[in-house]
């Protein structure tokens, strides 16, 4: 069997477990959720879509456990989460964030969800997010070395991605050359 015979079947198989999950309604977050008043004061993205957004994120790292992603460290070291602009703890964030973009597109497809400025608003948390910026608030300069999550257009471009295209075979961060 080729690689691409394989990868395909495995994209088939993500999309319908992606399909499942979806229509029956569940959702498991794997940590604290921002709320609405933060995503308001805090970042300055008020509005239900960046919450969807922030949502959909950790989402998509329910379906990289589901896809076994996760088993294979999802980017945690025995000391915490990789570090550096292209570690696997970056990428496996950026995917994350493309699937929150592949569930946009195909939610906006299915019931017309987007309304002016959801998608800007939708940016503007990715870039709030990202660890450029986070790092620039919080200490005034940047050290790529020790992202976790992406640089705010990283995060951006790859919300974008799946946003643009709605294809979860899109959102392979592992195999990027450049994020």
């Amino acid at each position: 069997m080729s690689a691409a015979t394989t990868s395909g079947r495995a994209t088939d198989q993500a999309i319908a477990k992606i399909k499942v999950l979806i229509s029956s309604g569940e959702f498991t977050a794997g940590s604290r959720l921002p709320t609405e008043r933060e995503l308001t004061q805090r970042f300055g993205v008020p509005g239900d879509f960046a919450r969807a957004y922030v949502i959909a994120h950790e989402y998509g790292h329910h379906i990289q456990n589901l896809l076994g992603v996760m088993d294979r460290g999802g980017g945690m070291g025995a000391r915490g989460p990789e570090r550096g602009a292209d570690s696997e703890s970056v990428r496996t964030e950026l995917q994350a964030d493309c699937y929150a973009g592949v569930w946009a597109f195909h939610a906006n497809q299915q019931f017309s969800i987007l309304q002016n400025g959801d998608v800007e608003g939708a940016l503007r948390a990715a870039t709030s997010v990202g660890d450029d910026t986070l790092q620039k608030e919080s200490q005034g300069y940047i050290v790529p070395d020790s992202f976790t999550h992406g640089s705010s257009a990283q995060r951006v471009r790859w919300f974008q991605r799946g946003l643009d295209g709605g294809r979860v075979d899109g959102c392979d961060t592992f195999s990027a050359r450049s994020l």
